[in-house]
């Protein structure tokens, strides 16, 4: 019988000319005799003129089917267990964690600080404590430095009722010492 040629070459040739792979050539099935005597670039060429020689268009590949998957994990679906490949630490590294909070709470002491809302000495005070993993967020950060402030607000004022009675107490003294005097 009569067996149809091969048309590899022919094949190869055209996805050289149109720099696409084997798979996207698609060959007139009605041409092949005419396509089989092609053995050249050039002849190539001409048959794809021609139109008996096309390139299919590229496959689609759709991601419809993982958007869909990515809105359900943001509802929490699919991260089970079972659905889990990685450790806890590969999936959520605890140095990225740590990494977050420190420039979270530091990005916050350099604020209060340029707001004049804490002095530079308090800044380095709680600089190194939160590097020292003494704040677990920045609301435990912002509590610490209001009761740093009003502790410091209460000495104030105890010092300065302190040295107001001092001062009452001297002038109290001059004043019995000048009255000894006059007697």
């Amino acid at each position: 019988g009569w067996a149809m040629p091969t048309l590899k070459l022919q094949a190869r040739l055209a996805a050289a000319v149109y720099k696409c792979g084997r798979r996207r050539i698609w060959l007139d099935p009605n041409e092949t005799s005419d396509i089989s005597m092609a053995n050249s670039r050039a002849n190539v060429r001409k048959l794809i003129k021609d139109g008996f020689i096309i390139r299919k268009p590229v496959k689609v590949h759709s991601r419809a089917r993982w958007h869909r998957r990515q809105e359900a994990k943001l509802l929490g679906r699919h991260t089970g267990v079972g659905c889990r490949a990685g450790g806890r630490e590969a999936r959520m590294p605890s140095k990225n964690i740590w990494m977050r909070r420190l420039r979270v709470l530091r990005r916050m002491l350099k604020k209060y600080r340029e707001q004049k809302k804490i002095d530079c000495h308090l800044y380095r005070a709680l600089y190194l404590k939160a590097k020292g993993n003494v704040f677990r967020n920045k609301r435990n950060l912002m509590e610490y430095i209001h009761k740093m402030k009003n502790e410091k607000k209460k000495e104030k004022q105890l010092a300065d009722q302190l040295a107001a009675r001092k001062q009452k107490e001297a002038s109290y003294r001059e004043k019995a010492y000048k009255q000894e005097l006059a007697r």
